[in-house]
């Protein structure tokens, strides 16, 4: 990096700079999104070689950001994302020079015909889209035993904190090592159950998985309609909100979306550092915090803690009547196939992969790059009969939505009068994903061995002004995030 200016900024400034501290920045023509893209490519250059959370690269990245610095100076900043490069996961459609495989090589080629709902919000914004990352192949929807992270695209990602040695969590993996390692200012990652939640957690970030129709799905490569949803990873509950706040929207192509009451929302209106105060909280460990490792309990502990002693009401030994529930996934086998059949139909004609039995069978032909781990979860997909008209699936469908909500997450809250519900790490996360409720993690700090560890607060459907308001004074108190110590230039 031969410019002083921009060298001084990547030695001492770009790791960890949030969104509002780029904006002053921009603002006073320190710098420039030309120069602020660069500087993260520079980091993408270096540091991604081990990490390998980054697919491609956007082409037009430094022309987006140069055409959005002369706007600024005509007509000023559109929003608080105007010039700042945002990351978003594989399986996102973009209509630009990019392509969108969900970390297939079936799908290595394919460049989608219109951008994604979310696309066009983060443009609208001002946002430069910086680039793919990468993910756990068909958001983990392949195959029983997929190490989070891989991809026969991409290869396996690896936890910053850690590599090879922490999991980096799933299926948005490129998603959180990305930006944990700094790579952008914060990236969109997708979610049907923990994908944003347990990444965040190994990669000490912040997640919000929304409630589902705050975001739209139209554009995502899907695994179920029922709990699909995008959602922001951030190293702050600030640079989340205001990721969240661009990406809120009524979309007439997404029907679910006119669901949502909070269309318009600024949602950094409610980073309220006394958040906590007056604050009903229920702490959910049954269940929960046996499934983790005795140094993540001891960190959980340590947090809870924090919590009783804050200005917030806390209830404790809370329990949730179906976290024993016998739980499985057969809504989303009989899902996907309808879903993900719809998507591939609409995809270039130039693209040879049509249905999900097109897919079983490219595998079949490239077993050896295809199948490190088998393909038995499409399989069982294919079996069934895409009608979604079996009772298997319409009783799979009841349980779900009975047991996370009127014997889950809703009895919870009715019985005790909460307005959180905290749980251990992203424990408990399938729950809150059935029920198509929200959930915001939190760092809270990292093991003896150094691999980081967070929080859930958890809520009823559209709940996300209060779940940020208690999440981000929890934050503002604790302060645990750190960087990864990344290798050396």
């Amino acid at each position: 990096m031969q410019k002083p200016k921009l060298k001084k900024l990547f030695d001492e400034w770009i790791e960890e700079a949030s969104i509002s501290a780029m904006q002053e920045k921009l603002t006073t023509g320190e710098l420039t999104s030309k120069e602020l893209v660069l500087l993260y490519l520079k980091r993408i250059s270096i540091f991604d070689k081990t990490i390998h959370s980054i697919l491609e690269i956007n082409p037009d990245a430094l022309h987006i950001a140069e055409a959005l610095d002369a706007e600024r100076k005509k007509t000023g900043p559109r929003s608080q994302l105007h010039g700042i490069p945002i990351l978003i996961k594989d399986n996102i459609d973009t209509h630009d020079k990019m392509h969108t495989s969900a970390g297939s090589l079936a799908l290595k080629d394919s460049i989608a015909l219109a951008d994604s709902a979310v696309a066009e919000q983060l443009r609208q914004a001002g946002a430069i889209i910086l680039g793919k990352t990468n993910m756990t192949e068909w958001a983990n929807f392949m195959a029983y035993g997929m190490k989070s992270g891989y991809s026969s695209r991409g290869g396996q990602v690896l936890n910053p904190y850690g590599p090879g040695k922490f999991d980096v969590g799933g299926s948005s993996s490129g998603s959180g090592a990305a930006i944990a390692a700094n790579f952008a200012a914060a990236a969109v990652g997708t979610e049907t159950s923990g994908s944003i939640l347990n990444p965040a957690c190994q990669n000490s970030l912040v997640g919000i998985k929304p409630t589902v129709g705050l975001i739209s799905r139209r554009g995502i490569i899907p695994i179920a309609h029922t709990q699909d949803t995008a959602g922001p990873m951030a190293r702050t509950v600030e640079d989340a909100v205001i990721l969240l706040t661009a990406l809120c929207g009524v979309d007439d192509r997404d029907p679910i979306t006119k669901t949502n009451p909070l269309i318009g929302t600024d949602f950094t209106e409610f980073l309220r550092k006394d958040g906590l105060k007056g604050k009903r909280v229920g702490i959910a460990t049954e269940g929960f915090i046996e499934l983790l490792d005795k140094n993540k309990a001891e960190v959980v502990k340590t947090a809870l803690d924090v919590l009783r002693k804050s200005e917030a009401e806390v209830v404790e030994n809370i329990s949730i009547p179906s976290v024993k529930a016998e739980w499985k996934y057969d809504v989303l086998t009989y899902e996907f196939k309808p879903d993900l059949n719809a998507y591939l139909s609409k995809l270039h004609p130039s693209i040879p992969i049509r249905t999900l039995a097109d897919l079983i069978a490219f595998n079949n032909q490239n077993d050896e790059q295809m199948l490190k781990y088998g393909q038995a979860v499409l399989i069982e997909s294919e079996a069934t009969s895409g009608s979604l008209t079996e009772q298997a699936y319409i009783d799979a469908l009841e349980f779900d939505l009975y047991h996370s909500t009127e014997q889950g997450i809703d009895d919870a809250f009715k019985n005790n009068h909460l307005d959180v519900l905290i749980i251990p790490s992203d424990e408990g996360s399938h729950i809150s994903a059935k029920a198509g409720y929200p959930t915001i993690t939190v760092p809270i700090g990292y093991t003896q061995d150094g691999e980081p560890v967070g929080l859930s607060f958890a809520g009823t459907a559209f709940s996300e002004p209060v779940l940020i308001e208690i999440a981000y004074a929890f934050e503002q108190i604790t302060g645990h995030r750190k960087p990864p110590v990344l290798g050396k230039e």
